[in-house]
Order: structure tokens, then C-alpha cells, then sequence
């Protein structure tokens, strides 16, 4: 019986252990699990890379005025990610997704620019308010002028006086029972003196004999605003002698200037209200005289108002 030969056993021949095989196995394990870092899922695309590197570190020869290729810059092989190609970032969306400025420094230098591009002028105060008086020369019934007049009103016992109104120009008239009327509402000289002349009219239809004498301008009142915020504690420090601030009793300080004989009351958001005039002018000169002092009396962190 012939004897079987023995085959000696042949060990299977491996691959000797280099660097690159232990990288071919590590990146074969990275392609079976999901990748955090794949460019194809959100929350990245190609206009947000997870790679944030400013243009000033790639190495020159990336850099040029055609496309970068984020994989060839950094050194990084096609397959590290498990895609084809790194995609190529045109220059423009480099720059403008990747040196981005700081938000707060952008919004902080479009509020300096709005503060500076503000024209620091005085500006001219807006009539709000004209109060006149007239006498009419008689004396007045104010219970029959009350029943006869449609627009009027008239309660003895909470005022001394007929309110009357009319639409055009809107005004509010107080008739004494003496003669005298005061008309309030109007917004410009003429109008004040046209709803005075309405009223004694309508007097003169119900019986009295009424007449126009001395008419007179008694208050005008304007007002105007600051294209920017007043430290209303400073302004009171420098200006004690001419102002008055309680801000628990009135949140405006009361400035009273003495020549123009003018009353301001101004405000913190840099509104500023102006009373006591008896012409227009005097409204003017008031607020171009006070503006330099506002200026001296600035919030440090100052912002134009809402128009």
C-alpha cells in the first residue's frame, strides 16, 4: 500500500503591514458609517463649507484669480470624504462666505454713519398752538347765547365761560360774560385771527351788539426736535441757574430763557417744546440759541430718533 505523501503546509502570503494599507482600511471603515462631514447632506452646501480657512493661509500656488479647490489646498486626498472631488469655490463666494465681518462691527459702523451723515443744524420750530384775545365791547348773557348758539356749551358751575367751537379753522373760543374772548387751536396768525372775527359774528347774529377791538396775539406755541438724545442731568449741571428738572413730578427738564423771554421743555429723546412767544421770530431765535447747548449736553450713546 503506497504511502501517502505528505504536502507540507504552505502559510498564505500576506501583504506586508505599510502606512498605506492602514490608511486604505481606515478609510474603508470611515465609507461604512455616515459621514458628518459630507458636503452633499445639510446642513452644509457648497456656499457654507465646514472648512473655515481665510484666504491668507492656503498655500500660494491655490491661489489665483480662477476657482479654489479646497482638497488641493489643504492637502486633503478626494477620498478622505468619500466623494469624487472637494467642489471648487468661485473667489466671489469664497469672499463672501468666508470673510464675512463682524456683524456687530457692520451694525455699529452703519449707526456711526447714520449719526454722522445727521446734518447738525438747528432746524425751525413747527407752530403748534396759537392763543389770542379779542374784546367784544359789551357785555355778553352767556345762558342766552348758550341756548341760542348750536355750537356751544355752557356750565356755570365747572367754568365761568361759553366754549364755543367751530371746524374751519379748527378752533376752541372762551367768551366772558365781560366781553372779552380768548381763541384758541390756530395754527398760524391769520388762522387765529379769522376764527376770531367767525365767532364774534355768530355773537352778533344772537343780539348783542358786539364789536372787534384789540385783537392780540398772547402765545405761541412751536415745537421742534434734535437728531439726537439729551443728557437732560448734564444740561441741568452746566444750566442750573435757568433750569428745572423733577423727573418723578414731569420727564422734561423746564429751561426758561431770558432773552428771548422763551420757556423750553425738553426731553430726553431730543424733543423740544417752546412757549411764551408772542412772534414767530421769537420761536426761531429761541431754538437757534438753545441748539448749541443740546449739542454740549449729548448722550454718549446717542441714536437719531424714529422719524
Amino acid at each position: 500500500m503506497a504511502e501517502k505523501q505528505e504536502v507540507p503546509f504552505m502559510e498564505e502570503e500576506k501583504e506586508p503591514v505599510s502606512a498605506d494599507n492602514i490608511t486604505k482600511i481606515e478609510l474603508n471603515r470611515e465609507r461604512q458609517r455616515p459621514n458628518p462631514m459630507d458636503l452633499t447632506n445639510p446642513p452644509y452646501s457648497s456656499m457654507s463649507l465646514p472648512i473655515s480657512m481665510p484666504r491668507s493661509h492656503l498655500p500660494e500656488s491655490s491661489i489665483g484669480s480662477g476657482p479654489i479647490n479646497f482638497g488641493s489646498a489643504l492637502g486633503i486626498g478626494s477620498s478622505m470624504f468619500g466623494l469624487g472631488s472637494l467642489p471648487d469655490i468661485p473667489p466671489e463666494v469664497l469672499n463672501n462666505s468666508l470673510m464675512k465681518p463682524d456683524p456687530a462691527a457692520t451694525i455699529q459702523t452703519q449707526t456711526q454713519s447714520q449719526t454722522n451723515g445727521v446734518k447738525m443744524e438747528p432746524g425751525i420750530p413747527k407752530l403748534e398752538n396759537i392763543v389770542s384775545t379779542v374784546d367784544l365791547d359789551c357785555k355778553l348773557v352767556l345762558r342766552d347765547i348758550a341756548l341760542k348758539a348750536k355750537n356751544a356749551e355752557y356750565n356755570p358751575k365747572r367754568f365761568a365761560a361759553v366754549i364755543m367751537r367751530i371746524k374751519q379753522p379748527k378752533t376752541t373760543a372762551l367768551i366772558f360774560s365781560s366781553g372779552k374772548m380768548v381763541c384758541t387751536g390756530a395754527k398760524t396768525e391769520q388762522d387765529s385771527q379769522t376764527a376770531a372775527r367767525k365767532y364774534a359774528k355768530t355773537i352778533k347774529k344772537l343780539g348783542p351788539d358786539v364789536k372787534f377791538k384789540s385783537f392780540t396775539i398772547q402765545n405761541i406755541v412751536g415745537s421742534c426736535s434734535v437728531p439726537f438724545h439729551i443728557n437732560l442731568y448734564d444740561l441741568v449741571n452746566k444750566h442750573s441757574k435757568f433750569c428745572t428738572y423733577d423727573p418723578e413730578i414731569f420727564p422734561g427738564l423746564i429751561y426758561r430763557m431770558e432773552m428771548p423771554k422763551i420757556v423750553l421743555l425738553i426731553f430726553n429723546s431730543g424733543k423740544v417744546v417752546l412757549t411764551g412767544a408772542k412772534q414767530r421770530e421769537q420761536l426761531n431765535q429761541a431754538f437757534a440759541k438753545i441748539f448749541p447747548t443740546l449739542k454740549q449736553c449729548m448722550a454718549k450713546e446717542s441714536k437719531p430718533p424714529a422719524a
